[in-house]
């Protein structure tokens, strides 16, 4: 008998599942992307420790028929591939057949779905089906997976702890809900409702219930369009930052992908307005015909191969630097306020108090529960009382104690259209007064309605920073000035090379090397404009730029050349300025194209209003 034979088809189902089902999530993703495949336009999920013990999800979608349901189990089993052309035009989530094969080969599993004619139920376990019967005819599918990976230990051997496998499910549930705005989401683990959306269709309300309504108020959108591709979506003002990449969200056809240039597109279109390691929170459609995608890559479909991709790359960095441009704004003080409590909370230990006007808290819950309420309100000319933000911040996520009464909504699908309404745009430069200085480090200035501080370094980084932008970008050859003792540069012979190859952009930068035996360089001239006393270490960050990358890329290499040189010239802390230069120093501030951030993202001034100065001194209840 020879060495090879077919695999046994439970056998290669369990392989699989090695690829498609990695943790609780992944069964969440796979199941809920057939339901949305379905046509569904209301989904829940139910988790029980994280989903390690029970994933639950029911939706009102097309459900199966007798047939289609006992197929659906078999592997490579799918309704949405026909041909191998169809292949180049995929517009549902989920195509490769392997999922419900795969889950129920590691899992004990319920199906009971519908399609409105006859119901089906049936209860599988470790991929072979021990009950098969009737169902009901509810119309759409609930299926339930249990014991995850009960047959495969060493898997369930390396599962995080409950918390981590939650928040994955969380952050995939926040993904699913952002690219399906129409559809009606629900996330309950251990009984506890930790997403709820209202499936209208309105991406911002959904940005509320996710990461609350304080920044979903600081969020604005944008759109773009090419020959090939649309483009559209909402990003936070640059006042909005987070530690991580992780809050971009990319969506392409309605799946959500990770692709690292367009990440980077992204952080490029921000470049100068975010602080070093800080990104914004970004949620990006891209449209265009599937022929242009090929989503076969990988085999979580988390990945994604775009044709036509440098000119894509181009229009989401133009799209969203122009809009950030357009709404750039004076970074205000933040208020440090007393935490609220969670709503849930507060009712469950609602007491009058000293000092609360009880009857105004009683009417903010009613508009926080009573969608109805808040819509007759706004009908009305009386301006409706503010809403606080009650939904969070995922960076500070706590799971709320529950409810125990059926007669309150969830705060995740209240309708917070009056605070959602405006969107921010462009603030002009204050007409500032000098008032003095502060330490030989900000200028203290004011206009009518509050002070300002201004970061003086930040201040003639940002103005030094657009006047060697301009310079590097059009290296003058009549610009020049000689060296009288030339710069001299020794590099190992590998680097070297990497020199050679890239001398032509160096020059458009204005180093001009000149080869001074096997591996080293000499410079004799430099642009006039660099600051003096700077141009040798000026020259050799430049140089490591290039050994550090292996490439030359001109624009960058001039970004770098204006920051580097705008932070060496600029004046520092500690330096006391007269008032004519204070005042100098804000008159060109003014005349900046963004005068508000430094070259590095960091603010250049800070706006206190007078009623927060009379509020801190008591002035004002």
């Amino acid at each position: 008998m020879g060495n090879i034979q077919i695999m046994d088809e439970w056998l290669s189902n369990k392989i699989a599942a090695g690829e498609v089902v990695e943790r609780p999530a992944s069964v969440v993703k796979e199941l809920v992307e057939n339901a949305i495949d379905a046509g569904s336009t209301s989904i829940d999920v139910f988790l029980l420790e994280a989903g390690l013990t029970s994933i639950q999800v029911i939706d009102n979608g097309g459900g199966m028929d007798e047939e289609d349901a006992l197929m659906s189990f078999s592997r490579h089993a799918t309704s949405k591939i026909h041909q191998e052309h169809d292949l180049f035009r995929i517009r549902t989530l989920g195509f490769r057949g392997e999922a419900l094969a795969s889950i129920a080969s590691v899992s004990k599993m319920t199906l009971i779905t519908s399609n409105g004619e006859s119901g089906t139920h049936l209860e599988l376990e470790g991929g072979h089906i021990l009950t098969h019967k009737p169902g009901p005819l509810r119309k759409g599918t609930d299926l339930t997976v249990s014991q995850l990976f009960f047959n495969t230990p060493a898997r369930l051997k390396y599962m995080k702890t409950i918390q981590t496998e939650l928040g994955h499910t969380i952050d995939l549930m926040n993904r699913l809900a952002l690219s399906n705005p129409q559809i009606a989401f629900r996330l309950l683990h251990n009984g506890q409702q930790l997403l709820q959306t209202n499936g209208r269709g309105d991406v911002q309300q959904v940005l509320a219930a996710i990461y609350g309504i304080h920044n979903a108020k600081k969020m604005v959108s944008f759109q773009g369009e090419s020959h090939d591709y649309r483009i559209f979506g909402f990003v936070t003002l640059p006042e909005v930052t987070r530690a991580s990449k992780n809050y971009m969200s990319l969506f392409v056809n309605g799946r959500w992908v990770k692709h690292y240039l367009v990440q980077k597109a992204i952080v490029d279109a921000y470049h100068t307005y975010l602080p070093i390691e800080r990104f914004p929170i970004v949620v990006l459609y891209i449209e265009g015909d599937p022929y242009l995608t090929d989503v076969n890559v990988h085999p979580a479909k988390h990945q994604i191969r775009l044709s036509k991709e440098p000119e894509l790359l181009k229009l989401i960095e133009e799209t969203i630097r122009e809009k950030i441009r357009s709404v750039i704004r004076v970074p205000q003080m933040e208020k440090k306020e007393k935490s609220v409590k969670p709503v849930t909370e507060q009712l469950n230990i609602w007491k009058p108090a000293p000092k609360i006007d009880v009857e105004k808290m009683n009417a903010i819950v009613e508009k926080l529960y009573d969608v109805q309420t808040i819509q007759e309100n706004n009908q009305q000319s009386v301006e409706p009382e503010p809403i606080p933000d009650v939904v969070g911040d995922k960076d500070n996520w706590q799971p709320a104690p529950q409810i125990e009464t059926n007669e309150v909504e969830e705060v995740s699908i209240v309708e917070q259209q009056e605070v959602l309404e405006d969107e921010p745009t462009k603030e002009p430069f204050p007409e500032l007064e000098v008032v003095g200085q502060i330490h030989g480090t900000y200028i203290v200035a004011q206009m009518e309605d509050g002070f300002y501080l201004i970061d003086q370094h930040a201040a003639q980084e940002r103005i030094k920073y657009e006047f060697f932008r301009e310079k590097v970008g059009q290296v003058n050859p009549h610009e020049r000035q000689a060296l009288l003792l030339p710069l001299t540069f020794h590099y190992a012979a590998d680097e070297a090379l990497i020199l050679r190859e890239h001398k032509q952009e160096l020059e458009a930068v204005g180093v001009f090397l000149e080869e001074f035996g096997q591996s080293s360089f000499v410079v004799r001239e430099h642009p006039s404009w660099f600051p003096q006393g700077e141009e040798q270490e000026i020259i050799e960050d430049l140089i490591e730029q290039v050994l550090t990358t292996k490439k030359a890329d001109v624009k960058k290499l001039r970004e770098a050349a204006a920051i580097m040189m705008s932070c060496k010239k600029s004046i520092k802390a500690n330096h006391f300025l007269t008032k004519e230069q204070m005042e100098t120093l804000l008159r060109d501030l003014r005349n900046a194209d963004n005068p508000f951030t430094c070259p590095h993202g960091r603010p250049v001034l800070i706006h206190f209003t007078s009623y927060e100065v009379e509020k801190m001194f008591k002035r004002v209840m």
